[in-house]
């Protein structure tokens, strides 16, 4: 069935109209992320079937926003492009509820945290990524999981020079062109012969133990309850990055994994981890406190889930990442309306089981994804509690500056409705280099030894990851 329907926007600075197109189409999603690796700038969210609801599919953008360590002012510069283009609120339509229906895509790098609390800049930034960059998209594809059918949206600019049916055309037109496209499957790899000797880090395993020793007194003289401690590994990467979003999605398949092509640079993200996502002026976060692997001995996974399930120390440590979310959206939300609409409960991933929780609350109508931002970034869960020292702490304690890890990634749709991931399990792709990091929440009792390798547990998927698809070449 076809449908199509149009919306139509005003304010200050734009004047835009909305089309959209539903169509039942079969497509190979692995093809259709292949073909749009090759448009210009990039940007999928989500391409694997581990996605609740929407994936999406964005090129050629029509404007591009970026913002360095050294520039002033990011969230004035934030709020006076997201004002550029924006829906009448009191429109009606059928398209489905939280879709993205055309806007930003991109990334907060962790360090813009340094802009809403006073926070040292003793970290080396080595990558000089920026810390903001995000892509206006005039046109995407989405792909609807509960529905089977794609979505195909298409803004109408002022100074356009292409029809709103031109671009649905082209949107069809490269839904076409994708099934004649053949991925050949990805590799396997095992993730228990990762050799970590052949990869660089940022440190070695003495400066992590003396690291958390130091941590762990910050914790007993009452500085921090938690404090979320983390390692980069560094290794030689000749692969077409694509190529690693396709093992990841086969082998390692994240509801928030996400693909951003920048040009200098590309990120890969298999995030099982949801940052906010704002419905309406309904917001909702879901923190992820406490990690075990996932092997293909069932026996030995029966073990891991059960000690997951009960580990009084990982209760803990989500509990006070609850209490942190909550705090920090009280600044936003309507008095009475925050929630733990989801407790705690453990989630099972291809390598991973992870313990998450939903905190869920009303939005004021006067605040912005600039005020949620400044009330809320970086995420509870890969800082510490209390927030604000915790950070001081990682910049004391890691050489490097995270970048896009612990940031976010994910949408910022015109019509206010957003949702971003927590940046974990994502490796950044530049000058034939990838970098991976991955870190866990450090408390009182932390054994340096386990965390240690907690941390390379979880790198072991990402890592292995890059192995297969170097292996390729």
């Amino acid at each position: 069935m076809t449908h199509t329907g149009t919306l139509i926007a005003k304010n200050k600075s734009a004047c835009c109209r909305l089309y959209y197109k539903n169509i039942s189409r079969p497509v190979n999603i692995t093809a259709l992320s292949q073909l749009y690796s090759k448009l210009k700038f990039p940007a999928i969210l989500g391409g694997n079937p581990s996605v609740s609801r929407f994936s999406y599919w964005a090129a050629e953008p029509k404007e591009i926003f970026e913002f360095y360590s050294d520039d002033k002012n990011p969230f004035g510069k934030l709020s006076k492009i997201i004002r550029k283009y924006k829906l009448n609120e009191n429109y009606e339509n059928d398209l489905p509820k939280g879709i993205f229906c055309g806007g930003w895509i991109g990334y907060f790098a962790y360090e813009l945290g340094r802009f809403i609390e006073k926070i040292p800049h003793k970290t080396i930034d080595d990558l000089k990524t920026p810390l903001i960059r995000l892509c206006f998209y005039d046109k995407a594809l989405c792909y609807d999981y509960a529905e089977e059918t794609f979505w195909l949206i298409a803004i109408q600019l002022p100074d356009d020079t292409e029809s709103p049916d031109e671009k649905l055309k082209n949107l069809e037109q490269w839904l076409a062109e994708s099934e004649k496209i053949s991925v050949a499957p990805s590799a396997a790899a095992n993730l228990e012969t990762i050799d970590f000797s052949q990869m660089r880090s940022n440190m070695c395993q003495l400066y992590y133990r003396r690291a958390v020793e130091k941590i762990k007194r910050y914790i007993y003289d009452g500085d921090v309850y938690q404090v979320n401690f983390s390692q980069r590994f560094e290794c030689d990467c000749t692969a077409k990055p694509i190529d690693l979003f396709h093992w990841q999605n086969q082998y390692n398949p994240s509801p928030y994994s996400a693909y951003i092509d920048a040009g200098q640079f590309q990120i890969v993200s298999a995030s099982p981890e949801m940052f906010v996502t704002i419905t309406g002026r309904t917001i909702e976060t879901k923190p992820i406190k406490g990690t075990r692997p996932r092997t293909s001995d069932e026996n030995l996974n029966k073990k891991y889930f059960e000690e997951l399930t009960g580990s009084v120390k990982e209760q803990a440590e989500l509990n006070m990442i609850i209490d942190l979310e909550r705090n920090d959206m009280a600044r936003i939300c309507i008095p009475g309306t925050r929630m733990v609409s989801q407790p705690r409960t453990i989630e099972t991933y291809p390598t991973v089981f992870h313990a998450v929780a939903t905190v869920a609350g009303k939005l004021r109508d006067e605040n912005t994804i600039c005020d949620i931002l400044k009330a809320m970034f970086p995420g509870g869960s890969i800082t510490g509690a209390p927030k604000v020292s915790s950070m001081k702490i990682i910049d004391e304690t890691e050489p490097t500056a995270r970048g896009v890890y612990t940031g976010s990634i994910g949408f910022l749709g015109i019509d206010g409705t957003a949702s971003l991931n927590i940046a974990i399990r994502t490796i950044i792709i530049a000058n034939q280099k990838a970098y991976a990091q991955t870190g866990g929440g450090i408390v009182a009792d932390s054994d340096a030894d386990a965390e240690w390798n907690e941390t390379l547990t979880k790198a072991r998927a990402l890592l292995a990851g890059i192995k297969s698809v170097q292996q390729k070449i």
